[in-house]
């Protein structure tokens, strides 16, 4: 299994200790006088990234929202002091700010602790999924384990993330996150020390189907793709989750209430199972049976057979029934340390 190579490793207490300190000093960040939902940063003119949209609530249901969006924006800071607490001998972070179109998106770009002049890094992108989720620990490995081997990773936090106030938790599947990450890789390829033509992107689960969008509506920006457990057919998802899933997503903006039946067609064009021909960059897909938020059969099973009909140039590989199931590549197991040499070992071929 991959470990991080160079950093002394913490003992329990070392640990407890840095978690408490990250806490302790995101309570501090979370004043009045700071910018809500930017780690230890003040907010530049014109940002929208305040935590409350209103401030005097109206009612209780008003309060437990901002009570909410404030245990969010503490949530967000603790995270990112966590890291880089742990990695900040091995791996520089940087929260910023890029522009979508006419918004500004937070995210977090990760190099080198020591970067070597005027080099130009190959680059990836690094996709959440979740209904609203964020940057978490689960995800350090793999940016720990990406940087180490040579490439800058960029994890924009696009609209639909939580922990950046209500104009970021705004979310509309398959339109401001995948405009979001088209953002993010052309921030990214702008940058002196990362190489524009090298810019690879990887996505998880709702981040599966973000990459998978991207790499249709966008072919040609990205070099390389990863998706592991990606949501690729959106009709089949809403027909297995139970009714207040259902409406919840349904709800989104980009649905405006409407079910499947309501809006087929919108539903259909998020679906990158609808698109797979225009796929151009070479795509590893990784999977597990067993997987009972987005099942094999009805998701990746379909891709693999839709790349497979298109004649794309990709690579697969099903586990079965690795532990965790749909999170299995969060685990402590042989499954994981297999899916990282093939991520690393697929990114390598393109963009080294």
């Amino acid at each position: 299994m991959y470990e991080p190579s160079d950093c002394p490793r913490r003992t329990p207490q070392r640990r407890l200790f840095a978690l408490l300190a990250a806490a302790a000093i995101a309570a501090f960040l979370s004043g009045p006088s700071r910018a809500a939902g930017v780690p230890g940063k003040a907010a530049a003119a014109g940002q929208s990234l305040a935590v409350f949209p209103d401030p005097e609530p109206k009612g209780i249901e008003a309060s437990l929202s901002q009570l909410q969006q404030a245990l969010f924006v503490n949530e967000q800071k603790t995270i990112a002091l966590q890291f880089e607490l742990e990695n900040s001998c091995c791996v520089h972070m940087q929260f910023v700010n890029y522009a979508s179109g006419h918004d500004l998106i937070p995210g977090y770009v990760f190099t080198p602790a020591h970067m070597a002049p005027s080099k130009r890094y190959p680059a990836v992108i690094v996709l959440h999924g979740g209904f609203h989720m964020h940057l978490d620990v689960e995800f350090f490995p793999l940016i720990r384990g990406l940087v180490e081997h040579g490439y800058v990773v960029m994890f924009p936090e696009y609209r639909g993330s939580q922990g950046y106030g209500p104009e970021i938790y705004a979310n509309d599947y398959g339109h401001t996150d995948v405009a979001d990450t088209l953002a993010a890789g052309r921030y990214i390829a702008s940058k002196p020390f990362v190489d524009p033509g090298r810019v690879g992107i990887f996505g998880e689960s709702r981040g599966g189907m973000v990459t998978l969008l991207a790499i249709e509506q966008a072919p040609r920006q990205f070099k390389v793709a990863v998706d592991v457990v990606g949501l690729a057919d959106f009709i089949a998802y809403m027909s297995y989750k139970p009714e207040y899933r259902r409406r919840e997503v349904a709800g989104e903006k980009g649905f405006g209430g409407k079910m499947p039946f309501d809006d087929l067609q919108e539903y259909m064009d998020v679906s990158p199972v609808n698109h797979v021909d225009r796929i151009q960059a070479p795509l590893l897909v990784l999977a597990t049976t067993g997987d009972e938020i987005a099942p094999l059969e009805l998701h990746s099973g379909r891709l693999i057979q839709l790349l497979k009909a298109e004649h794309k140039v990709f690579d697969s590989k099903i586990y079965d029934n690795a532990p965790g199931g749909h999170v299995f590549l969060h685990g402590d197991t042989p499954e994981r340390a297999d899916a990282y040499r093939r991520i690393f070992d697929w990114l390598g071929r393109y963009l080294q």
